[in-house]
C-alpha cells in the first residue's frame, strides 16, 4: 500500500469473472448470500474496506470457489483507483 494513500489497497476482486462463469447476476448472488446488492457491488468494484468471513464463506459456498479464486494480491497496484477484473 502506498504510504500517501491510506485508503488504497493491492487486492484485486474477481467477482465479475466468477459470476460470468456461473451464469449468475449480482442480484441473484446477493439474494443467495444474504447481503444487499449495494454491499456486493462495493466488493465487486474493489471499493470494499473489509469483508466478513461469514460473507466470504457464503460467497464461496454459492460460487463453489476458494477465497483465492475471488481475491488476489498484486503488490504495488494501489494508485488510488480500485482495480477489478
Amino acid at each position: 500500500m502506498a504510504a500517501d494513500d491510506p485508503e488504497g489497497h493491492d487486492i484485486e476482486v474477481h467477482l465479475d469473472k466468477l459470476l460470468s462463469e456461473h451464469g449468475m447476476t449480482l442480484t441473484e448472488l446477493a439474494n443467495r448470500v444474504g447481503v444487499t446488492n449495494v454491499n456486493l457491488s462495493v466488493l465487486k468494484n474493489g471499493r470494499a474496506k473489509a469483508i466478513r468471513f461469514t460473507t466470504l464463506t457464503r460467497i464461496c459456498e454459492v460460487l463453489q470457489c476458494q477465497p483465492g479464486d475471488l481475491l488476489s494480491y498484486h503488490p504495488g497496484s494501489s494508485s488510488g483507483n480500485p482495480r477489478k477484473s
